[in-house]
């Protein structure tokens, strides 16, 4: 018998369930609706470890444990799916190129720590906090630097043979990277229902298909890959360098706090689709700290950082099933594909202007959200203030401002995306809330 919702819930139903969040499917569709969760987290999911380098088996492994994790932290209340964070993949790739894979997934674990540590003072002091900590005007433009910030990655994979080499530049690349482009656009513009929220898996199908063609796809690996096979796992290490723990800490941690704000957002869709006061029962705290254990979960591993992911709350909201055990199978079918050996190695013969072409709409679309965040608040740019902050947050994130210092025998580093968000928050504490008039 399909629950009843408490009659004081602050949220409505958006859709009236086909599945409500604790019914079963029937066994001969289980694996049909949990397999649209699949396809909705898996290009995106795969995008974020091919462009930094970690293993694309264990980011699989991390979201679909990940999701699983969550889903028992939360109580079984709550059918969110957990992927590949992109706010991370700037900070991963400038970590890597100074620091072991190891000692970034050290930082990766802690950041996952900070989300429990978030998710618990929420428990006992409430959302205003963080809510004055980041505010739209804070969040907006730190979003916006994350995807403008991956621009040149992008334009590099779809235009250099070697990336960023100026010698290596590839009229063939560019032409696959193009196609690829078009075909995401394409899927994004003009396909309707579930297949609208698969446009970035669609335009690396279609991109893939283009390589081929094109000859730039290597099938060496695949052909020479078993199809079972265990998966590339990495433990995080600590550095015997004290610096080297801190300086990846103050790169890694503060992206933390632009991800919990995006996870509340998800949240308040979610309530609103499935019509649930999830803040209240089980409480975002949980909600926090499951996605904080998945994300500590991940850096035990080898994956990135995991969120929850609006293509699958899209998923809920197109197919009306809000069944946390077509989420679960979702979860399990993840882990699957991170021990099939040729299945991986598939995914890793991508070509990079494949990726390049639908990184350039990504990230975009990364940067657009930012803008969104600001005009959903109704920010006015007129005011001073408002402008003042933006703007800094903007040039110092893009420009990849740099502040070398040290305390005592440690050197400290912020750079990128970490300083421009912390010089926002401190920008916004410090400058006063109303103009004032200097005439």
């Amino acid at each position: 018998m399909r629950e009843k919702l408490p009659t004081d819930s602050l949220y409505k139903r958006s859709y009236e369930p086909k599945l409500d969040v604790h019914e079963k499917p029937k066994m001969s569709q289980w694996a049909l609706l949990s397999s649209q969760h699949l396809f909705a987290m898996f290009g995106a999911t795969v995008l974020v470890p091919f462009l930094t380098g970690l293993p694309v088996s264990a980011a699989l492994i991390a979201s679909g444990i990940g999701t699983l994790l969550y889903i028992w932290i939360t109580k079984g209340q709550i059918p969110a799916y957990l992927g590949s964070s992109f706010a991370f993949i700037l900070p991963i790739t400038i970590a890597l190129g100074a620091n072991t894979l190891g000692e970034v997934l050290t930082a990766l674990f802690f950041s996952g720590i900070l989300y429990v540590v978030i998710g618990l003072i929420i428990k006992v002091f409430g959302t205003n906090w963080l809510i004055s900590l980041l505010p739209p005007i804070v969040v907006g433009p730190v979003i916006m630097v994350i995807g403008l910030g991956l621009a040149p990655v992008a334009v590099d994979m779809a235009m250099y043979t070697d990336s960023g080499n100026q010698e290596g530049y590839s009229l063939t690349f560019i032409a696959v990277a193009v196609i690829t482009l078009l075909i995401t656009i394409g899927a994004s513009v003009f396909l309707k229902g579930v297949l609208s929220l698969i446009p970035i898996l669609i335009g690396i199908v279609g991109g893939y298909i283009t390589a081929i063609f094109f000859g730039v796809v290597d099938f060496t690996q695949v052909r020479e890959t078993g199809w079972f096979v265990l998966p590339d796992v990495h433990l995080p290490v600590i550095s015997y360098e004290p610096s080297i723990n801190v300086g990846l800490f103050i790169v890694m941690l503060p992206i933390v706090f632009v991800t919990v704000s995006e996870h509340i957002g998800h949240q308040v869709v979610i309530n609103k689709i499935v019509g649930r006061d999830f803040f209240k029962e089980p409480g975002l705290h949980r909600s926090l700290i499951g996605d904080g254990a998945a994300t500590m979960f991940a850096g035990l591993i080898g994956g990135p950082p995991t969120t929850t992911y609006g293509e699958n709350i899209g998923v809920l909201a197109i197919t009306r099933v809000f069944s946390i055990w077509v989420i679960g199978g979702a979860a399990v079918f993840a882990v699957i594909l991170g021990f099939v050996g040729k299945f991986t190695a598939l995914v890793q013969s991508i070509p990079s202007p494949v990726m390049g072409g639908v990184s350039i709409l990504l990230f975009g679309i990364i940067a657009a959200s930012g803008l969104r965040i600001l005009i959903d608040a109704q920010i006015d740019l007129d005011n001073k203030r408002n402008l003042v902050i933006a703007s800094v947050i903007l040039v110092i994130g893009i420009g990849k401002a740099h502040l070398d210092f040290m305390i005592g025998d440690i050197p400290f580093n912020l750079e990128g995306m970490a300083l421009a968000a912390l010089v926002g928050i401190v920008l916004n504490a410090v400058l006063p809330k109303e103009e004032t008039d200097n005439e």
